[in-house]
């Protein structure tokens, strides 16, 4: 699935990924491949990332939104 985060200065990432855990307002959740579409309001903390070549990245947010609609994820963090 493509994953994008987008922050109001840059796009943080852009690019094809397996696995994302997110930490929601109400706790933490992963989205796979074929999720179900979804819009969540996100908390502090970090974005866990499993790229296509099993590397796995976190990225540290203040907060945001994630949208998710057939296999795009989007990501928008402050």
């Amino acid at each position: 699935m493509n994953l994008q985060i987008i922050s109001p200065d840059s796009r943080i990432f852009d690019g094809e990924v397996t696995l994302v855990k997110l930490p929601g307002i109400d706790g933490s959740f992963e989205v796979l491949e074929n999720h179900a579409p979804l819009i969540s309001a996100l908390k502090k903390g970090e974005v866990k990332v499993i790229k296509a070549d099993k590397t796995v990245v976190f990225f540290p947010i203040k907060g945001g939104f994630i949208e998710i609609l057939h296999n795009k994820v989007l990501i928008l963090v402050q």
